[in-house]
């Protein structure tokens, strides 16, 4: 019998090219860790085809109230033994049934090889969460703790059968108010052990709901403007604009920072008064202000090689329901992010994404500012994203600067993977500048020469 390995993210599954009385799960194991406002769910199922015709996709289904949360979605198909595995990235789209039920979403995801009958596939499956974790009580005091509701199901959702399937849930510690109990349930330290249920049928569905502390920063950018400006002249200039919340239970009642500075164990334990920014490696001329002014409560740790980490600190720390503005700025060698393609244009090879730890960010906006005289810029993203071309004026600028805009929301540290943009571009225009500057200088001392040299009096 032959065995494939594929590894894909889905809530509620169905084979495309076979009934779901032909298609049954021998096995079901998943794994959901809530150690941060961010939500990773690990699925690992064994499916055995048991019908008479193959399946060549796969359709991913997603309740409404999950798929406004998705933030990530990932298929690939791996063989060979776990040493020696090989992974195939596989094509993933939203896709639409009459019939759905309940208002269900879909992906399909198109399978490298065809599952036959007969053959058996092993689907390690990935998705991810945000704005999941929902703060219980909603205001809490400086000196207590962050308490959170995770709902979800007990049992995986399929439109076919389930042999067998266990659920681990992952808390950030042993502080566990209440939690649904459906036997088998086990709880050891800060895991929570559901099942293993036998023979369940198709659609079956158990509500649960854990209720625990999470003191992690629930760090959300509101907002996020980057804009990568190109010069030839050998420099990267990046301005990075935040509007930065803090996503947890609201802070109620006064702030003592007393309190804060002399009992940093119990009082705001859920606030956040510093944050981590990983850069490219040989970043220079970091700044960090606000609408005050520069901040110099910042430390950089910089590798020549490697990669530089920034930690800043706002004026405050942030408490649930606070928010912060601040713009981050600094400077790359051209050399180590823009290239020549063989087909004679340049492309730069940046990371999108944010680059703060463990931050959620609900719209994040990339305006690539191109050198004037640059013609038929297009990006290459691995997901998609939102894209359109803007013109922006800066000193000396004749026709303008073409700027590429690239929009996303509901983005997540995974998404810090490099895109590419290419563009040509002749070098004389790099010209153009200084000429004009030269011009200007030599028009304005032929004129001074000839002011002195002209006698303008009036004689009888």
């Amino acid at each position: 019998m032959l065995s494939l390995t594929i590894i894909l993210i889905p809530i509620f599954l169905f084979i495309s090219g076979a009934s779901s009385h032909q298609i049954r799960i021998n096995n079901a194991e998943r794994r959901i860790d809530l150690s941060t406002h961010i939500v990773k769910v690990f699925l690992t199922l064994k499916v055995e085809n048991t019908g008479k015709t193959s399946a060549s996709e796969i359709l991913l289904a997603f309740p409404p109230t999950q798929v406004d949360h998705l933030a990530f979605l990932e298929a690939l198909a791996a063989t060979g033994k776990k040493k020696k595995k090989t992974y195939v990235s596989l094509a993933v789209k939203p896709t639409q049934l009459p019939d759905a039920p309940n208002e269900t979403n879909y992906y399909t995801i198109v399978l490298a090889n065809p599952l036959n009958t007969g053959e058996t596939a092993t689907l390690e499956i990935l998705y991810i969460l945000t704005h999941s974790l929902e703060p219980f009580p909603v205001e809490i005091s400086q000196s207590e703790s962050q308490l959170v509701y995770y709902r979800d199901s007990a049992l995986i959702l399929s439109p076919y059968h389930i042999k067998q399937q266990t659920t681990f849930i992952k808390i950030p510690s042993n502080k566990v108010e209440s939690f649904t109990r459906v036997e088998p349930t086990d709880r050891a330290g800060n895991e929570l052990k559901y099942g293993p249920y036998e023979d369940r049928p198709p659609y079956s569905y158990s509500p649960l709901l854990v209720h625990f502390e999470n003191n992690n920063p629930f760090s959300v950018v509101e907002e996020l403007v980057r804009e990568v400006e190109i010069s030839h002249w050998g420099n990267l200039q990046i301005t990075e604009q935040y509007k930065l919340a803090h996503a947890g239970a609201r802070h109620k009642g006064i702030f003592s920072r007393v309190d804060y500075q002399s009992k940093p164990a119990f009082s705001g334990v859920s606030s956040f008064k510093h944050l981590l920014a990983r850069l490219p490696p040989r970043v220079h001329s970091v700044y960090y202000r606000d609408e005050i002014g520069n901040i110099s409560t910042s430390h950089l740790r910089a590798d020549s090689w490697k990669i530089s980490e920034l930690e800043i600190e706002p004026r405050y720390p942030l408490f649930g329901g606070w928010r912060a503005t601040f713009v981050i700025g600094y400077g790359l060698p051209l050399e180590d992010f823009l290239f020549e393609s063989s087909d004679g244009r340049r492309y730069l090879n940046f990371t999108f994404g944010c680059p703060l730890v463990e931050t959620v960010v609900d719209k994040l906006t990339i305006k690539v500012v191109l050198p004037e005289g640059a013609k038929g810029p297009s990006a290459v993203v691995p997901f998609p994203v939102e894209q359109r071309l803007e013109t922006k004026y800066s000193y000396l600028d004749v026709v303008g600067r073409t700027v590429v805009v690239l929009e996303k929301k509901n983005v997540v540290p995974v998404h810090n993977i490099p895109f590419q943009l290419y563009y040509t571009f002749k070098p004389i225009f790099m010209l153009a500048e200084p000429l004009m500057l030269a011009s200007a200088f030599f028009l304005f001392f032929t004129a001074c020469v000839a002011y002195l040299h002209v006698d303008l009096s009036i004689r009888k």
